[in-house]
């Protein structure tokens, strides 16, 4: 099961906001990955990525050893961690941030649980994306005018399996 949300709040210090979650993860056994949600462009955009990443894991086609990072991969549109990370990852500062929560079964109380820990609210309305998170994206004008404002999520998603063929 594939669960994202959206949340905003403030990351003091993003090292120890990640290690929070990685503990959080390891203890529930459930993959959570989190992005600048001002880079995500809805909730397809990331249940795409998410999708990819495990058919990339299942293929033996991963460039990457967790799956986690190989979400962030393609949720980034680039092929490289030191590429995606600077990109989409979290950062410092009064922060929009996405969730993708992978397991079987994802309650909300866990949901809750680890906003709680991070003192994040959650909002949905962060992932909803318009033109300016396609040039935060990377996308150029002349890409963004190929298509009408109804396809936006369109090229997010071509960005998204563009991945496998740039690997």
């Amino acid at each position: 099961m594939i669960t994202v949300i959206g949340a905003h709040g403030n990351v003091r210090d993003v090292e120890i906001f990640l290690k929070k979650i990685l503990d959080f993860s390891d203890k529930h056994q459930v993959i959570i990955q989190m992005f600048d949600a001002d880079l995500i462009f809805g909730k397809n955009h990331l249940i795409s990525a998410v999708q990819h990443a495990i058919r990339a894991m299942k293929n033996n086609t991963n460039t990457t050893n967790s799956l986690g990072m190989e979400i962030l991969l393609y949720a980034s549109g680039e092929r490289q961690l030191k590429l995606a990370i600077p990109k989409i990852g979290v950062k410092k500062g009064g922060s929009n941030i996405a969730f993708v929560f992978v397991k079987d079964i994802i309650p909300e109380g866990l949901i809750n649980e680890l906003l709680g820990l991070l003192s994040l609210k959650r909002d949905d309305k962060v992932l909803e994306g318009d033109i300016d998170t396609l040039k935060r994206f990377g996308l150029n004008k002349k890409e963004i005018n190929t298509v009408t404002k109804a396809k936006y999520e369109d090229i997010i998603l071509e960005k998204v399996a563009m991945v496998d063929i740039i690997k």
